[in-house]
């Protein structure tokens, strides 16, 4: 159980990877790019949830019974590493 935890939470940071590269794209946008600044977070976002839904779905069916700890360990790693790249580009400016 303890490896399903550390492989969510692997899994829950890389999946914030996407976002973190959207949110560098979005900021090089100019206004007359093809590309807006919604369309590269909202890339990034279904970048995001398809990492974490298809470590999700292999885990399902790797392991079934350790699902659930991966699942969570993948949703809190993720809000975690949120927060902190919030916070260190807050304290950052």
């Amino acid at each position: 159980m303890v490896l399903a935890v550390l492989l969510g939470a692997l899994s829950g940071i890389l999946g914030f990877l996407p976002l973190m590269g959207s949110l560098a794209l979005a900021k090089r946008v100019t206004s007359t790019s093809n590309l807006s600044n919604v369309s590269s977070l909202l890339l990034g976002l279904i970048g995001s949830m398809f990492v974490l839904a298809v470590t999700a779905v292999l885990c399902i069916v790797l392991a079934r019974d350790l699902a659930l700890p991966f699942v969570l360990a993948e949703a809190v790693a993720l809000s975690v590493a949120a927060v902190v790249f919030g916070v260190f580009k807050l304290v950052r400016k």
